[in-house]
């Protein structure tokens, strides 16, 4: 996942092809913690052990998704919150997109995940 971290975000442009199979897989194997491609899409649903906490967690990904200018539907029940993440203008995934899935990730481990362990 490091490698995805430590990549420059730059918007994906239109016109850029979606990743494919071997593509999709290997950017995947990359991210792990769990990530799926479904149906063209990357998502995860994250586990909290109350409402108020996934709740702020859908606020700080939703802060960064405004920061980085790339939004994802975000499905908010209680105690998950689960993200599906695309680029809408290539119809599929691109790099950029799992650069994003790790950085939200990294929201999740960095200020949740020692918070599951309670």
């Amino acid at each position: 996942m490091q490698e995805l971290l430590d990549t420059e975000w730059k918007a994906t442009t239109v016109g850029t092809p979606p990743l494919q199979d071997d593509e999709l897989n290997s950017y995947l194997s990359k991210l792990g913690n769990g990530w799926q491609v479904a149906s063209g899409q990357l998502e995860k649903e994250f586990k909290f052990p109350t409402f108020n906490q996934a709740l702020e967690y859908t606020n700080k990904v939703g802060t960064f998704a405004d920061e980085k200018d790339h939004h994802p539907d975000i499905h908010l029940a209680w105690g998950k919150a689960k993200v599906v993440i695309s680029t809408h203008h290539i119809s599929g995934l691109a790099h950029m997109d799992f650069v994003w899935a790790a950085n939200v990730e990294k929201i999740y481990q960095d200020e949740f995940a020692e918070r599951m362990e309670k």
